[in-house]
């Protein structure tokens, strides 16, 4: 599974020494130069990672930090800084951070520290709730099963990621980066196709509806909550 990482570090030098050593190691990275740009970029897009820096222009890491934690509270974070001061260190995990690196730093350690940490996160997931009563329907992740429908592994990915964020919007590029590994037109079709799938299957009487929320993504409502 392709793994997606934001960088945020209004440093150039090392933001795109950073980003072409991680698309090296088979990464998708994108770059942000301030907390203010990754968050319009978190608002619209999923990533795996946010690996940033603290002291930026417009917004620093700890507003980022707390700004994420705030909507995505499961989005794993590495700080990566030039403060070394125990106290400044100590902020950054209370308010959250998974990880603390320090510059300048090893290359290689990073890419131990981005590895464990990607690998927990998705074991975490993994081990998750598995089965949610949709109405009067069960749905099984772990048997890809919707009552007495089996589903597609797509169908069945959609609908457990929806399930994990039930009345929350999940954004378009977070299912497909997530399921297809790409965000392309023709996966954008196939996701609508695979809506269409799945609210066939809720049925139309059913008080779990899955609606379309334009121009961000799609959400999983429980019209009786």
């Amino acid at each position: 599974m392709q793994t997606n990482i934001l960088i945020v570090e209004d440093d150039v030098n090392l933001s795109t020494v950073l980003a072409d050593y991680l698309r090296s190691k088979n990464y998708t990275v994108e770059q942000a130069n301030n907390g203010s740009e990754a968050w319009d970029l978190m608002l619209i897009k999923h990533y795996d990672l946010v690996i940033s820096d603290i002291m930026m222009p417009k917004m620093n890491g700890y507003e980022l930090l707390k700004l994420i934690r705030q909507k995505y509270e499961k989005q794993p974070v590495i700080m990566l800084s030039a403060k070394t001061d125990r106290d400044d260190i100590i902020r950054a995990y209370e308010l959250g951070c998974d990880d603390y690196v320090t510059k300048p730093f090893s290359m290689d350690i990073l890419i131990c520290k981005i590895e464990a940490l990607v690998r927990r996160c998705r074991l975490y997931m993994e081990t998750e709730l598995t089965e949610w009563i949709l109405g009067d329907i069960k749905f099984d992740s772990v048997r890809q099963q919707l009552g007495d429908k089996h589903l597609s592994s797509r169908e069945n990915d959609l609908l457990k990621m929806l399930c994990q964020n039930m009345n929350h919007v999940v954004d378009r590029n977070r299912i497909l980066m997530g399921i297809w590994g790409e965000d392309t037109y023709f996966n954008a079709r196939s996701l609508s196709v695979y809506v269409n799938h799945l609210r066939k299957y809720l049925g139309e009487n059913s008080p779990i509806r899955i609606m379309s929320v334009h121009g961000k993504g799609y959400k999983l409502v429980d019209m009786n909550s």
